[in-house]
Formats: C-alpha cells, sequence, structure tokens
C-alpha cells in the first residue's frame, strides 16, 4: 500500500543536483551529503496538523514527510512521539522560564538513534540494500542492528574499543558483526571506507545515506505538535555527527513551509563537551565549516565526533536561527546529570546532562532571558552508560540497624 510520502527528490544542498530517491545513493558527486526533498504543497493539501491526534503515537504519523513509498516496507517498534516533560523543580530553583527536556530515553533501544535506524532501514529495506555497515560510538550501531534483525538485513559494525560494552553487547545480540578499533569513531570510518568496495556493502555512515535524518526530523514535528505547534524560544542539542540538530531545523523549515507554525523560529544551540567541540570552535570564528578537533575525548561519548561530515549543515542551522554553539566542562557534564536526577526524577544520558548544562551556561551568560521557553533534547537511557557515575556506598551489617 502507498503511504502517500510527498517524496520527490534527493538534492544536495551545495551544489543543487537532483538525484533519484528510487535509487541507492549517498554523497553527491561534490561529496555532500544529500537531503530529501518533499512535495509541500500536495503534503498540505492532504494532511493538517488537526487530524494527526487520530494517527498513532510514532514517528511514522508524520508519513506524509518521511521517504517511505509503500508502508509493507515500514518497520517500527513504537518508536517516537516520547514525553515533553517541564522541568519544574530546576525551572523554580533558578527562576526560569518554561523549560523543557524531550525524553528520548525511553525510546526503543534506550536513544534517539532508533529514530533514524528505523526509517533508515525501512528505506534500506524498501531499495532492496541485504548488508548495512556504519562506524559508530555505540548506541547508533545498537539500533541499526536492531533494526536490520527486524528486516531481515544483515549489519555490519565498527566501534571504537572504548565504546560502552552495552552498546556493544546490543549490537551482537542483534546479530551484528561487531569489530572494535583501537581509536575514535574517525578511524573507524577510515577502515570501513577501505572495506566497503570489497564488500558491496550498503553505507549508513552519519549523513552518507539520506535517510537517518529523516528519522532525527521528526523530534522537531513533535515537540511543535506537542506545544500546540508554538515553537520554544530555545532548543539546546548535544551535537556529535549534528544529524539531530540538521533534522530539527530541517522539520521547522518544513513546517514552516506547510503553515503548521510562524515565521518564528526557534534560536538552536549545538552543545558541545570541551574535550571535543569542533563545532563551537568554527561558531567562534564564525566560519562554515569546522575543523578537525585533536586529541577529543568525553565522557559524552555519543559526541565524541573530532570532524563531522555534515559540520557545514550543523553550523547553518545555528547561524539562520540566530543560535550559538556553546561547550562545557566535565564536571559541568556531572552536575547537571545529578540535577536533572536529584530534582526532576531523570536519569539521562550524559549527553542530554550535557544540554541542560550549555543552557544554564547560556542564561548566566543572560544570552537565554529569564522569562524565554526551552528545549533540552536528552538523547538517551541514563543505563546505557553504567560507568558514568562511581559511588562509595556505605555498607550495613545483616545484623545491624541503619
Amino acid at each position: 500500500m502507498n503511504t502517500q510520502s510527498c517524496i520527490t527528490a534527493l538534492v544536495c544542498p551545495k551544489c543543487k543536483k537532483c538525484y533519484d530517491h528510487r535509487e541507492i545513493q549517498h554523497l553527491c558527486q561534490c561529496g555532500s551529503p544529500l537531503l530529501v526533498e518533499y512535495d509541500l504543497e500536495r503534503a498540505a493539501q492532504i494532511v493538517d496538523p488537526g487530524a494527526l491526534k487520530n494517527r498513532s503515537a510514532t514517528l511514522w504519523r508524520y508519513q506524509e514527510l518521511l521517504p517511505v513509498l509503500d508502508d509493507r516496507n515500514i518497520l517500527s517498534l513504537g518508536e517516537g512521539f516520547t514525553p515533553l516533560t517541564p522541568l519544574l523543580s530546576i525551572a523554580k530553583k533558578y527562576a526560569l522560564g518554561k523549560w523543557y527536556m524531550k525524553d528520548e530515553g525511553i525510546i526503543p533501544t534506550g536513544t534517539f538513534k532508533a529514530r533514524g535506524a528505523a526509517v533508515g532501514v525501512s528505506k534500506a529495506k524498501e531499495l532492496g540494500v541485504r548488508d548495512v555497515a556504519m562506524p559508530t560510538n555505540g548506541n547508533a550501531g545498537a539500533a541499526w542492528a536492531v533494526y536490520a534483525a527486524r528486516a531481515g538485513i544483515s549489519a555490519h559494525i565498527l566501534m571504537p574499543e572504548d565504546a560502552p560494552r552495552i552498546t556493544r553487547n546490543e549490537s551482537v545480540a542483534a546479530g551484528a558483526q561487531v569489530h572494535l578499533v583501537r581509536g575514535l569513531i574517525s578511524d573507524c570510518g577510515k577502515i570501513l571506507a577501505r572495506s566497503i568496495p570489497a564488500h558491496g556493502w550498503y553505507d549508513v555512515s552519519t549523513l552518507k545515506e539520506p535517510y537517518r535524518i529523516e528519522g532525527k526530523k521528526t523530534m522537531g514535528y513533535e515537540i511543535a505538535e506537542q506545544l500546540d505547534w508554538q515553537v520554544p524560544d530555545v532548543i539546546a542539542y548535544p551535537t556529535g555527527g549534528g544529524v539531530g540538530i540538521i533534522g530539527i531545523y530541517k522539520a521547522l523549515q518544513e513546517m514552516r513551509c506547510l503553515g503548521w507554525i510562524g515565521d518564528k523560529l526557534p534560536r538552536l544551540v549545538a552543545v558541545q563537551a570541551e574535550g571535543c567541540a569542533p563545532i563551537v570552535e568554527a561558531y567562534q570564528k564564525k566560519a562554515k565549516e569546522s575543523e578537525l578537533f585533536p586529541y577529543a575525548q568525553t565522557i559524552a561519548f555519543g559526541i565524541n565526533v573530532p570532524k563531522a561530515l555534515g559540520d557545514f549543515l550543523i553550523l547553518e542551522a545555528v547561524y539562520q536561527t540566530e543560535g550559538c554553539a556553546v561547550a562545557v566542562s566535565e564536571k559541568e557534564i556531572i552536575d547537571a546529570l545529578l540535577e536533572l536526577a536529584s530534582l526532576e526524577g531523570a536519569f539521562v544520558c550524559p549527553e542530554g546532562a550535557a544540554g541542560l548544562a550549555g543552557l544554564k551556561k547560556l542564561r548566566d551568560a543572560d544570552w537565554l532571558k529569564a522569562g524565554e521557553t526551552a528545549v533540552l533534547l536528552n538523547t538517551g537511557a541514563g543505563i546505557k552508560y553504567p560507568d558514568t557515575l562511581q559511588f562509595d556506598l556505605p555498607y550495613c551489617p545483616v545484623d545491624g540497624t541503619i
């Protein structure tokens, strides 16, 4: 059956060359990632925001604005429509406006990576792909392994040896071939680039296929829908490869063209760790692209990306929304993680905690005003990082009291 997808083409954001979405595509000939384009006039005619409330509470509620043509190819584990939770205690403590957390920790596989995997693997299935391959810091590999297993597609994954053990095990349990690398995700990518031609695998590295971003963009649609089609003043996103922030910006542009939101766009904030902050350095220089960040290291392992392929798209999203990029320290990440847990009952991943740390820093600098509405993205569950926090606990004798 047709999903009524309004997809029309794949377009290069740099040279504007168009490609056929019914064939396997990767990067443009000029080396840029490709973006999915839709007939937004047609989409506006066949769906309106009010009708969405009667649809299933998954990201596939926006099917007209997703790239799968035949709904028999849709692979779903119930991903999407995660809660937008008011941070009432934190707002009260710091005399803030309305601050919310979009909690991706409750999604299948425990991180927002399930969004990209759900749409990316569904489209790969539709295109007849039999093997996918990717470098990953852990969570993306686990998500793609799970959805590939559901699709009957083989997954080949390279991870840095420091990747969280839980994501390693998750990937192997799902049947993926996992190889560890003594290096960073960038080193994994280089090995994969040398290996793929010999095997004919479908390269699903970040932004090297066009469809992961389409799953991620649904976070932007959901935030607007959950705020009754009003946009917040600021959205803070922990940024590594940057697909999330690029996707949210794409969703905002599409919704504005559809007439679902007004002309105002939220200021997008790329939050990075001080130990790996190539986008922040580029922003401070007002550059259009970033430079390789040397000796990258942070406890927020998911954003430990020293050079993002889509860096120019991340920076465009920041500049075009009058947003910014901010770096936070390891201590600020841990403090924010503990604050969210103790004040809001939310045990988040270190990347999500970085988002709160970034917002607090911007509030202290008065870049974020007292009465403004802000949304931070928690990109995963804290339990996927069991070694982030270490506590020395007192023992109680079995025959004693406390």
